[in-house]
């Protein structure tokens, strides 16, 4: 057996979140749990790791492992990783100072692979998709919301708008424009989510619509986008969620896509705004028919790895896994919404298996090419070395 072998180090995933006073440290629990048990079973090494804990120098660092006989959290030494996933689950925590400086030492240390480094920004994955023909035409008119003129402008051109928030999550604050006619007189109006119902108001002049809006969105920077007809099913409007993640070879690859069905009185798909998870040919198929839905999923599939790469691309950074919301129109058509570099667990059991599976294998792919890196660069060294010891030629 190769020598070599039995210096190759076990891989080591760090899990890195919030420390948390009351409850150790934020984010999913549950999901870290899943994460380390499929680590034992493809023998990479996961632990938790907190910002409040952090430290990669030395030979060891504080982590935390979960003890299913004591169902507690178990506060250890372990081997530095190699591999450090970002889980900090709310982007006021990521952005605080001295959270962005562990951001940075990470994206430094020429001995850390560390991916998805930040949330996104809506306005951003809009302009980085922009950038690429082949991503245009999947993206929706998006503008960002600046006054009531540019909005009356935008609804002369789209029957509807959404308002969203730029760093917004899971639904919260997204709102929906409409322009109608009641009585041969026109309207603008307002809907606001909230939890899972919508409350509607209506104005007649669009200044008013807006001392509205500016009301309720503060100081928060805002999108507006074209209001897409999604198909739907018994009248209520879905859409797909697709869950991209890099795989063993480093490669875009889709874990599994799920549907997301709008609440009765909702204006959007969001589980936490009244909608439900449902399966994605069933309702695809009531409205396109058998082979009409498998068209469109590997379509959807298709333009989801197509966005994956040219936001990575964009970004400039290593990233392993995001989700999408993508509409399909009554005309086929593909509409990206948003993707979260931070995606929530999947419900369905299958995705869910996936999305674990292909964590821990883009893990040791990444740990594989942090060790043969480190390899050329020893024998790049050596080299040298031994040239540098050859007994220089004299002339005659």
């Amino acid at each position: 057996m190769d020598a070599n072998l039995h210096q190759k180090k076990q891989p080591t995933l760090a899990i890195l979140t919030y420390a948390d006073k009351t409850r150790i440290f934020r984010g999913n629990q549950k999901n870290f749990v899943d994460l380390i048990r499929t680590g034992e079973e493809h023998d990479v090494r996961v632990y938790v790791m907190t910002t409040t804990d952090f430290k990669v120098n030395g030979n060891h660092a504080v982590g935390y492992t979960y003890n299913p006989s004591s169902k507690r959290w178990d506060k250890k030494l372990f081997p530095l990783p190699n591999i450090i996933y970002n889980r900090i689950p709310y982007r006021k925590f990521e952005l605080q100072p001295e959270v962005q400086q562990i951001i940075q030492s990470c994206m430094r240390n020429s001995q850390i692979q560390f991916f998805n480094p930040s949330f996104f920004n809506k306005w951003t994955l809009f302009e980085w998709l922009n950038q690429s023909k082949q991503t245009q035409p999947f993206i929706p008119a998006t503008e960002q919301m600046t006054n009531a003129n540019a909005l009356g402008d935008l609804l002369k051109s789209h029957s509807s708008l959404y308002l969203k928030p730029i760093r917004g999550k899971a639904g919260k604050g997204i709102m929906k424009v409409s322009l109608t006619e009641k009585s041969k007189m026109r309207l603008y109006e307002l809907s606001i989510q909230d939890k899972t119902k919508s409350h509607i108001s209506r104005y007649a002049d669009i200044h008013k619509l807006w001392a509205q809006i500016r009301d309720l969105t503060g100081s928060k920077e805002y999108i507006v986008q074209q209001g897409i007809s999604l198909a739907s099913y018994k009248d209520r409007p879905f859409d797909l969620r697709v869950l991209v993640q890099k795989n063993g070879n480093g490669e875009w690859s889709i874990a599994g896509v799920g549907a997301r069905l709008a609440g009765k009185m909702s204006i959007t798909t969001h589980v936490p705004r009244g909608g439900s998870i449902d399966d994605p040919l069933k309702l695809l198929s009531a409205s396109f028919g058998t082979q009409g839905s498998k068209r469109i999923i590997s379509k959807a599939k298709q333009a989801a790895l197509t966005i994956a790469r040219q936001i990575e691309k964009a970004s400039g950074h290593t990233l392993g896994e995001m989700s999408m919301d993508l509409g399909v129109d009554n005309n086929k058509n593909i509409w990206f919404f948003e993707a979260n570099s931070k995606p929530m667990k999947f419900d369905e059991p299958q995705i869910r298996k996936k999305s674990l599976e292909n964590l821990i294998r883009y893990s040791l792919f990444l740990s594989d090419m942090k060790q043969k890196s480190i390899a050329r660069k020893s024998a790049i060294v050596k080299k040298a070395v031994r040239h540098s010891k050859k007994p220089a030629r004299v002339g005659r």
